[in-house]
């Protein structure tokens, strides 16, 4: 968690209010209360306001220690008579607040630890408090409350099990939502992968096919000696055999209900001019730069085309653009894709940010060693930036 999560600016605009208005109310209860008001300095009273109001501010960066803070300077302001009598439970109910935010960011042990050291301090103080001072209703007949040290203590319990229980809750719900987003991305990497084998299995089940069939013709038409046609022979059998073992351990990974899963040609660089003009049927301005792309392997040449495609899906789907711009270079052992637009740069990259199509992209790049960058662009925009080597046996496979 970086440093801008633990302390947000939205957050901190909620929490500097909040706490001067509990730092208020602290203040004015002890010095105006409902039963006998504090009889020392007024300044004293707003020093122990501060103390347990004021460390709100920071309670989302440093939930634990703020914590730590503000319930040992609200029980040493109800040991010593720093409090509203009467209105005890809002002297505590910073505290709560501090225990609902340890609760919902930390682990067990430590917001077990939290809540009953927060249980203790008002078990503690708030009977020798009464008990102490002898205050009781009958002893301060002009109170507008009844004065029992049994409710106050009560009503403050209620509320620290209560804060405590709905941040254990919240933290739960977190806790689920983040399993839930993990889930998802496993899932949409496995389906990537699934899709990969299935294109995999037509690239390599036409390629063995067809060195069978001409191991086959070349065996049946040639006429030289014995040692040809053995090798031929053995190159007849070992393809089928292999074809065979192929299909029957990669056709339990298609989906009989998936149309894709059909037997089909792998689309592949030379399939992106009709990709684009596709895309320029909604409305968007594609230009298209592909060179040195005839002679790459079958399998690279759908990856590239994969992820030019998902890219100007994206495109269409979340940068409002109108123009894109995508470039195919393959020289040297080595393919740069880049597909860049004029749209809302920013935008985009929330959208794509941990979708299945970046996973399926990065998944289709990285089985290749390859890199994959996703940026907005200097002047507007988003790109896509990929570099996929190929070696060079891959070439002449």
């Amino acid at each position: 968690m970086t440093r801008a999560d633990r302390f947000r600016l939205p957050g901190a605009l909620v929490d500097v209010p909040v706490a001067a208005l509990l730092t208020y109310l602290t203040g004015v209860a002890v010095l105006d209360p409902p039963g006998p008001a504090w009889p020392g300095p007024a300044a004293v009273a707003w020093l122990a306001a501060a103390a347990t109001g004021l460390p709100l501010v920071v309670r989302r960066r440093w939930p634990l220690p703020v914590f730590v803070v503000i319930t040992p300077a609200a029980a040493v302001a109800t040991a010593a008579g720093v409090v509203g009598l009467g209105m005890i439970p809002l002297t505590w109910f910073p505290a709560a607040l501090a225990l609902y935010t340890a609760a919902s960011r930390s682990g067990r042990v430590a917001a077990a630890l939290a809540l009953a050291g927060g249980l203790a301090a008002p078990a503690v103080t708030i009977p020798w408090l009464y008990l102490r001072t002898g205050v009781s209703s009958a002893d301060a007949p002009v109170s507008e409350v009844p004065l029992y040290w049994q409710v106050e203590l009560g009503v403050v319990v209620v509320l620290l099990i209560a804060a405590w229980v709905t941040g254990r809750l919240i933290r739960w719900r977190r806790t689920l939502q983040a399993e839930a987003a993990h889930r998802l991305a496993r899932d949409a990497v496995t389906d990537e992968r699934l899709r990969i084998a299935r294109e995999l299995h037509d690239i390599v089940g036409h390629s063995l096919s067809l060195i069978a069939v001409k191991a086959t013709v070349a065996n049946h038409l040639a006429d030289k000696p014995g040692e040809t046609r053995a090798a031929l022979e053995v190159i007849e059998k070992t393809s089928r055999s292999a074809l065979t073992e192929i299909r029957r351990l990669l056709d339990v990974l298609r989906d009989d209900d998936d149309p894709a899963a059909e037997l089909a040609p792998a689309p592949g660089a030379a399939d992106l001019v009709h990709l684009a003009d596709r895309l320029r049927s909604t409305g968007l301005r594609v230009e298209l730069d592909v060179s040195g792309t005839e002679q790459l392997p079958t399998a690279v040449g759908l990856t590239v085309y994969r992820i030019v495609q998902e890219s100007l899906t994206n495109v269409v789907k979340h940068a409002d653009a109108d123009l894109c711009w995508v470039t195919v270079r393959a020289d040297g052992g080595n393919v740069d894709i880049q597909v860049a637009d004029d749209g809302r740069g920013m935008h985009a990259a929330r959208r794509s940010r941990g979708g299945q199509g970046l996973i399926g992209m990065h998944e289709r790049v990285t089985m290749y060693g390859g890199t994959l960058a996703t940026d907005p662009r200097p002047g507007g925009g988003f790109q896509v930036v990929a570099a996929i080597p190929y070696t060079a046996a891959e070439e002449t496979a």
